[in-house]
């Protein structure tokens, strides 16, 4: 086992308006939405609809959502042009741009937005 990581989940408070923005630039990173509940959205890699790598919810406590000082989502993009296009449907779609993408200092390319409830997402494409 050389995955620590087994799936996201972060918190809405508005599921239809976060599952417009999760539907737009999962897109560009191969995610596709494979269920829906009432307190619940999970999105898949195309390839596998079974393995769910990222879920949206309505918090469980039935609170309302925050999100974590600190706290930040890395999800890897197979290209540039996919965290370029990432970044971009995400700021069309109310994101807060939070680093625009560029290489940074490990050499590999970013994109930092803030989701529409404030989850500070990153996207990478890891140079080889």
């Amino acid at each position: 086992m050389n995955k620590i990581i087994s799936f996201v989940m972060v918190g809405t408070n508005d599921l239809e308006k976060s599952s417009k923005f999760y539907d737009a630039v999962f897109v560009h990173l191969g995610l596709k939405k494979v269920s829906t509940a009432e307190r619940m959205i999970s999105y898949a890699h195309s390839n596998d609809p079974h393995e769910v790598k990222f879920y949206i919810t309505k918090p469980y406590n039935k609170k309302p959502a925050s999100v974590g000082n600190g706290t930040m989502i890395a999800l890897l993009a197979e290209s540039k042009e996919a965290v370029d296009k990432f970044h971009a449907t995400a700021l069309e779609n109310g994101a807060v741009d939070e680093g625009a993408p560029g290489i940074r200092s490990d050499g590999n390319y970013y994109g930092y937005v803030r989701d529409l409830d404030g989850n500070k997402i990153t996207v990478r494409c890891i140079s080889n």
